[in-house]
């Protein structure tokens, strides 16, 4: 398999077909991310020559094993493969349904800015030929904290582009990026993020906790005193706040590596247990507890 560098996805695309068609970001700008550092080039396409001879590879394997459970889901690796021009994601679809008729549906990490590179036409195209659960790293509605982060849009783009989605039929789930407001201003950006998810249809809203890594360029902002990090327990009020302030049914899930703790249900049917385990960290667990752990991720 043409796998470069460290790949990455969502927790729960763990028995989908892990697919290289992107390596790397086109953006490559936002201040906290050190993701794909380890590359020596911030983005580059997978030949189509290398997507199909994975394919082949993997349809090789799997012939060995008939009795195995069909493979009925992709997910195309890289920050944001979605980010491919119209024509060569129908392609690499084509590719996925001839070598796996099995495969209903291709998922990918998504930005913003690029679903504003698809006319609603070829959204709706791209949904019938099988894209559809869509990871965006929307991180948060606080438009201060987007702007300082480099993140390339603001919140009326998240809603704008988002709706989009939901006019063409396209699935999308959000990560949240607790943290990235900075100290004292968490619950504040959590609510804008509720307010704005309330006028959408994220099927999943996953919480990463930050952490920042000295070879990121939020770590100098800090040095320089433009910038000051939430403690830990703040970073769980802020995730309890988006929690009590969320209307519509979606699934809230904290499962990264970033999560000291995992947690996971639906909304608003377990609001009351989310919070409450919430509360325990908080309270119970407490700063230095939370300190030790983020200070032992030593990479995501």
């Amino acid at each position: 398999m043409h796998y470069t560098g460290t790949i990455w996805r969502p927790p729960y695309e763990a028995s989908s077909l892990l697919l290289e068609v992107t390596a790397g970001c086109t953006h490559h700008k936002c201040k906290f991310c050190t993701l794909y550092a380890d590359l020596p080039f911030p983005f580059k396409m997978s030949p189509m020559e290398h997507i199909e001879a994975d394919l082949k590879e993997v349809q090789k394997i799997m012939s060995r094993y008939p009795d195995s459970r069909k493979i009925s889901r992709a997910f195309l690796t890289g920050a944001n493969p979605f980010v491919l021009k119209f024509d060569r994601l129908m392609k690499i679809a084509g590719l996925i349904h001839q070598y796996f008729p099995s495969i209903k549906t291709i998922g990918s990490f998504a930005r913003i800015t690029d679903i504003t590179l698809k006319s609603d036409h070829e959204l709706k195209e791209l949904h019938r030929a099988g894209y559809d659960g869509l990871t965006i790293g929307i991180e948060t509605a606080d438009n201060e904290a987007l702007q300082f982060m480099n993140k390339g849009y603001q919140a009326d783009d998240i809603l704008k582009q988002c709706k989009r989605l939901d006019q063409a039929g396209i699935q999308y789930s959000f990560f949240y990026l607790a943290g990235i407001s900075g100290a004292g201003r968490g619950e504040a950006g959590a609510k804008a993020t509720a307010a704005l998810c309330n006028q959408l249809h994220p099927v999943i809203i996953g919480a990463n906790m930050l952490t920042i890594y000295e070879n990121s360029g939020l770590y100098q902002e800090i040095l320089q005193g433009n910038w000051k990090e939430e403690s830990e327990t703040e970073k769980y009020q802020e995730v309890a706040a988006l929690i009590k302030n969320l209307e519509i049914p979606t699934t809230f899930a904290a499962m990264g590596a970033s999560n000291a703790f995992q947690i996971q249900g639906k909304l608003p049917k377990d609001r009351e247990k989310l919070l409450t385990f919430l509360k325990h960290v908080i309270t119970n667990i407490g700063e230095e507890e939370l300190r030790r752990y983020r200070k032992s991720v030593y990479h995501l």
